[in-house]
């Protein structure tokens, strides 16, 4: 070999083998474990990501499991992704696994201008059930319930604290605690028979959409400042940067809307698959595949945004 070529020959060994290490990301990280909670938000997350990760060669692996599971099992490593950790309704559940670092929350909200606290049907708020102050004034129309969601979830937490506290006089309530489905369903229920009822609500959610209903004021102590204001973060492996650089690239980057969330769920609460609504939204809003796959390639290293475009027909 002449001499004269040899460094710049070596060099370009030295690069290309350097490229290839780093685009290769370890067999192990194929499946993507991710948490389901039930929520309808929670399930356009994930399709998002489920849809992203199949272009890019790997086997996304939903599980639904309760709040307190999903955090257990990430700390454990039994779980990769969650993607739907809501601040500051959650934080209670959350504080432990962030406290002792036992879990990685992402820096930055995946989605900011969310809200979350109770909520009443309109015609029930202009009768004059505006605050958490004015429950127990509607207890014999309400039964004494309050419509909460599943268990462990964060804003049942609060509501079961409000009540144990006997804040704004609610120590005689029951919270029932069910699904969001089953809420929402009781929700709908009671508005055809225009009957009193106070639920958990949030934003975005097309049950804004849905229903014609009204925020209550006065819970800032418990859910936060203006009607609950919650920004979502990403919760991950503490480990899972290093194990699976590139996937959790495609995690870090992910963030949403409230605009583009809503119109996910408001197909999927139709029991559209979720993943054909993503693709559809997606090939109308193609542009956020810059953001997302930035940076990010396919399992065995090619281009990934060629391959999700690829994968979606685009």
């Amino acid at each position: 070999m002449n001499s004269k070529f040899a460094p710049i020959l070596l060099s370009t060994v030295l690069c290309v083998s350097a490229n290839n290490l780093m685009a290769q990301e370890s067999s192990s990280c194929k499946t993507m474990r991710i948490a389901d909670i039930g929520w309808v938000d929670n399930a356009a997350n994930n399709s998002i990501l489920e849809l992203l990760a199949e272009g890019l060669g790997y086997q996304p692996k939903k599980t639904m499991v309760s709040l307190p599971i999903t955090l257990a099992s990430i700390q454990k490593k039994q779980m990769d992704v969650y993607l739907d950790y809501w601040s500051p309704s959650t934080d209670e559940t959350v504080k432990p696994y962030r406290d002792k670092k036992t879990v990685k929350i992402s820096a930055e909200p995946n989605m900011r201008g969310a809200k979350y606290t109770l909520a009443v049907p309109t015609y029930l708020y202009e009768k004059g059930l505006k605050d958490f102050a004015d429950i127990p004034r509607f207890k014999e129309e309400l039964a004494g319930k309050i419509h909460g969601i599943e268990a462990g979830s964060g804003g049942n937490k609060m509501l079961n604290q409000i009540i144990a506290d006997n804040k704004f006089g609610l120590g005689d309530f029951k919270l029932i605690e069910s699904s969001e489905a089953a809420m929402r369903t009781a929700v709908a229920r009671a508005i055809k028979r225009e009957e009193a009822i106070v639920f958990l609500a949030w934003s975005p959610h097309p049950m804004n959409l849905q229903f014609d209903m009204t925020y209550l004021s006065g819970g800032d102590d418990y859910f936060g400042p203006n009607y609950g204001a919650a920004e979502v973060y990403t919760i991950t492996a503490t480990d899972y940067d290093q194990r699976c650089p590139n996937a959790a690239k495609l995690v870090a980057n992910l963030t949403y809307t409230t605009d583009m969330e809503a119109a996910l769920m408001a197909r999927i609460m139709e029991r559209e698959k979720p993943t054909t609504v993503a693709a559809d939204w997606i090939r109308s809003n193609p542009q956020w595949l810059d953001t997302w796959l930035a940076g990010v390639s396919t399992i065995d290293g090619k281009d990934g945004l060629v391959a999700v475009k690829n994968h979606l027909g685009l």
